[in-house]
């Protein structure tokens, strides 16, 4: 396996692992106020959620990024 197909399954893991810390958050605010954030309210709180997830996996890439900027040759 090259470093640059290394480099580019730690950026997978990273979004991975941000994303999962999303989800993870979502649940949190379902379990702090279920009457806002649940599937009966409407599509908006959810929705909320899911993009807590893409921010996580963003997050989680750039810190990787920062800490590995490009694959070494």
């Amino acid at each position: 396996m090259t470093r640059f197909h290394i480099w580019l399954k730690g950026i997978f893991a990273a979004a991975i692992s941000g994303a999962a810390g999303g989800v993870l958050t979502g649940f949190a605010a379902v379990g702090i106020e279920p009457q806002h954030f649940n599937l009966q309210s409407g599509s908006a709180a959810p929705m909320r959620i899911v993009a807590a997830g893409l921010i996580n996996a963003v997050i989680g890439v750039a810190a990787y990024l920062q800490k590995s900027p490009l694959p070494a040759e």
